[in-house]
């Protein structure tokens, strides 16, 4: 059985729950697409602890980041903030210390 690496079960998890909604919508903005194509490989440039520290400094709130979950909601799409309590349990500390 192969296992997959931290970031790949991050990136599982936030396809699932906020991205892939968003890519796979015909309804969905050029906009909002390629905003989430960005933090798509935004998120692929870091490891896994850069990674839940860019998902948290989302939600707390940068200029950028702030505007986009604004763009997500007002076009009907879950954002990271709702996904916010299944990501703390999934990706706390103790899965950041293990081995993957």
């Amino acid at each position: 059985m192969t296992k997959i690496s931290k970031e790949q079960q991050m990136m599982k998890f936030l396809n699932e729950r906020v991205f892939n909604p968003v890519l796979q919508s015909p309804q969905a903005s050029d906009e909002l697409k390629n905003g989430v194509r960005y933090t798509i490989m935004r998120m692929n440039e870091r490891n896994a602890a850069g990674m839940v520290q860019y998902y948290w400094s989302a939600v707390i709130g940068t200029e950028r980041s702030i505007g986009f979950a604004a763009r997500l909601r007002a076009e009907g799409f879950d954002r990271f903030e709702e996904a916010l309590e299944e990501f703390r349990v999934c990706f706390d500390n103790r899965f950041l210390r293990t081995n993957s």
